[in-house]
C-alpha cells in the first residue's frame, strides 16, 4: 500500500552517499562539537549567533557571542581567513544559525552549522554556562 514514505522512491544509493556525505561539508552535531571542545585547540571558532542576553541565560561553553545580524567583515577581521566557524542558535525551529552560515560563506569564511543548537545540545545532556557574553 502506497503512503507518503514510500509515494516517491529512494535516491539510487550512489546519489544516496554523495548526498549524505556532503551533508557533513555543512554540518556537524553537537556531540561531535563536545568531544572537539575538549582539545586544546579544536580547530574551529564557536560562534553563538543569538543575542547576548539568550547567550547569558545560557550557552555552549566555550562560544563566543556574536549575534547573526552583527557578522561583518570588519568583526571577522580579528581571526584568519581561513579560520572554522561553527555557528549554533536556539534549534532546529531557529534559523539564525542558517542566517549567520550565510553570512559568513559570504565574507569567504569556512563556515559549519550544529545541527540541533541549544536545543540539541541540551537533548545530549551537556552542561550550559551562564553568565555575561564573551563578545566576539
Amino acid at each position: 500500500m502506497e503512503n507518503a514514505v514510500t509515494a516517491v522512491p529512494a535516491a539510487e544509493p550512489a546519489l544516496a552517499f554523495a548526498h549524505f556525505r556532503a551533508q557533513f561539508a555543512f554540518e556537524t552535531d553537537c556531540w561531535d562539537t563536545h568531544e572537539a571542545l575538549r582539545a586544546t585547540r579544536p580547530g574551529f571558532v564557536l560562534l553563538d549567533v543569538r543575542s547576548h542576553e539568550a547567550y547569558a541565560a545560557g550557552h555552549v561553553p566555550g562560544a563566543l557571542s556574536l549575534p547573526h545580524r552583527k557578522i561583518i567583515a570588519s568583526r571577522m577581521a580579528q581571526w584568519p581567513q581561513d579560520a572554522l566557524f561553527v555557528v549554533y542558535c536556539a534549534g532546529p525551529h531557529c534559523n539564525g544559525a542558517a542566517r549567520a552560515a550565510v553570512r559568513l560563506a559570504g565574507l569567504g569564511r569556512p563556515v559549519k552549522l550544529m545541527a540541533g543548537g541549544i536545543t540539541g545540545w541540551i537533548d545530549e545532556g551537556f552542561e550550559l554556562a551562564t553568565g555575561e557574553a564573551a563578545v566576539a
